[in-house]
């Protein structure tokens, strides 16, 4: 009883630590600004950050791009922004695979019973209705024939595609509380057991996809895989390319369990029913949203995030969280900077886990946008503060972000380091889909809150993971740096830095990175 008496304590102290950070903030920062200090005030006493996270995250849920949920996010975001005073849209800009995720149940019913942790990967074929099966690894062969003829055996069975996890213990765990030589002896078993799986892998004579593709031609009944983060019970959820058989993700642990009972010959038998549909081709679009600049409509400010995600659980982190501060930030300025000097735009972009369509797309399209630019901001690395800016290779950005950075209040902008020029990004978020271009488009990141390991791309990402008082922070930096940019009196230059890195060998030299076409099919 006492140990929850002063959890509750210490818990009550944290609140309040963190409900007088934003006056004591407030006492600190020196601006006659009025419109930034109204921005402070919206966003931090008014702040609607938890009310649209909650609706986008678990009612709507992930936005698989082609999937229901991604449909039903663009018609929300736009009807939301609408609402605000902004001119929303739905803009087309190609098709995708229409797929519905349904139901999934995945039993081990021999030598025990045991509902396992596992699901389909997105863009699967289901099983249409429960099927049951042996379980049964790839086999130690000699060559590609002899795999050929291994592969008449695998009608009606699971086959287990990818190596047996030797621990799923974090590794920090171990380093924590084994013995030198224990680490030691588990590094050579990981190295090992990895080795032998991949000459396994290697002499089926195929490529991963491939191989799963001829297991399904060959009458497998399902097609079993693992994708471990390194973090305790948590999985990647992601895609699979071919419709013929069905291809299912099973957690680190339950995937040990039935790869063990395979390979010591215990029989393991699974009863699997798991739903999901084909729609047809499904419309793919980006919601974008814009206040019409009073001086100046044909230069633009525009707050970026990817709309998408996969659909392991809810896309919270990734990327619910850029996209409810992008929404935030524009619902912010309408209520106190309601006739900006530039036009300012919110882009919240569909396709970007497939390869930063919905921007590209965006980019093409829109070349008004590009030529007009003044500065993009993007927001993809989770719920986490903003702690640093990189400008992407703009060697004469620095100065406007210093003074704009600089108006901003301690509570913001402490902690914050500003990649000053940084270098261009080749297509790690949407905004590399203008900075090839050579448009302005800034790259904003946040702390990590072990984002790679629980929560990008994982089965843990949900609204529970969100950290509102740092998303709130975000929203009003967001705000202040777009309110600015609209208003300063003059251009971000373009200025690319000289300096580049060797493109492909040491002594050549580097160059700006080149434009993808987006893809607007699944084909193409």
């Amino acid at each position: 009883m006492a140990f929850i008496t002063r959890k509750r304590a210490l818990l009550a102290l944290s609140c309040c630590a963190l409900s007088a950070a934003p006056a004591a903030a407030q006492q600190g920062w020196m601006t006659d600004d009025r419109v930034l200090r109204a921005i402070w005030d919206e966003g931090m006493q008014r702040s609607q950050l938890e009310p649209l996270a909650q609706a986008l995250t678990d009612s709507i849920g992930p936005r698989l791009t082609g999937a229901p949920g991604q449909q039903a996010a663009h018609v929300w975001a736009a009807a939301q922004l609408a609402g605000w005073g902004a001119e929303a849209r739905n803009e087309p800009y190609g098709t995708w695979i229409g797929w519905r995720r349904g139901t999934a149940h995945i039993d081990l019913v021999q030598p025990r019973t045991r509902t396992l942790e596992a699901r389909l990967l997105a863009y699967s074929r289901g099983t249409d209705g429960p099927v049951t099966g042996d379980v049964v690894p790839l086999p130690e062969v000699a060559d590609s024939a002899a795999f050929a003829a291994w592969m008449g055996t695998v009608r009606g069975r699971f086959v287990l595609l990818d190596a047996a996890p030797v621990t799923c213990r974090p590794t920090e765990n171990w380093q924590q509380w084994a013995q030198p030589a224990t680490l030691q002896r588990l590094a050579r078993e990981v190295a090992q057991a990895d080795s032998a799986w991949a000459r396994r892998r290697a002499r089926s004579g195929m490529e991963s996809w491939e191989l799963t593709h001829a297991l399904g031609q060959a009458g497998a009944a399902g097609v079993l895989t693992t994708e471990w983060t390194g973090g305790w019970g948590t999985s990647y959820i992601h895609m699979t390319m071919t419709p013929a058989v069905p291809v299912l993700n099973v957690g680190c642990e339950d995937y040990g369990l039935l790869a063990r009972l395979a390979e010591r010959g215990q029989g393991p038998r699974l009863r699997v029913d798991a739903s999901a549909e084909y729609t047809g081709e499904a419309r793919a679009m980006n919601t974008v949203a814009m206040v019409r600049g009073r001086r100046l409509p044909d230069e633009y400010v525009v707050l970026s995030a990817h709309f998408d995600s996969w659909d392991g659980a809810s896309g919270a982190t990734d990327n619910a969280s850029g996209t409810v501060v992008m929404m935030e930030a524009m619902r912010i300025l309408r209520r106190v900077y309601p006739q900006p000097r530039r036009t300012i735009v919110v882009g919240l972009w569909s396709g970007e886990e497939q390869g930063l369509n919905g921007s590209r797309a965006f980019a093409e399209d829109h070349p008004e946008v590009l030529a007009g630019l003044q500065a993009l901001l993007n927001q993809d690395t989770g719920t986490g503060r903003i702690e640093r800016i990189s400008l992407q290779g703009f060697s004469e950005a620095e100065p406007f972000w210093r003074r704009w950075m600089g108006r901003l209040p301690p509570e913001l902008t402490d902690g914050v380091e500003l990649d000053a020029p940084g270098m261009p990004s080749a297509g790690s978020s949407d905004h590399s889909s203008f900075v090839c271009h050579g448009a302005p488009a800034f790259w904003l990141l946040s702390k990590s809150w072990d984002y790679g390991t629980y929560t990008w791309h994982t089965d843990r990402d949900t609204y529970d993971k969100l950290v509102f008082s740092d998303l709130r922070r975000n929203a009003v930096m967001l705000a202040m740096l777009a309110y600015q940019a609209s208003e300063d009196p003059r251009r971000m230059p373009r200025t690319m830095r000289p300096d580049l890195p060797a493109a492909t060998a040491p002594g050549e030299p580097g160059r700006w990175p080149r434009c993808e076409a987006a893809s607007r099919t699944i084909g193409g």
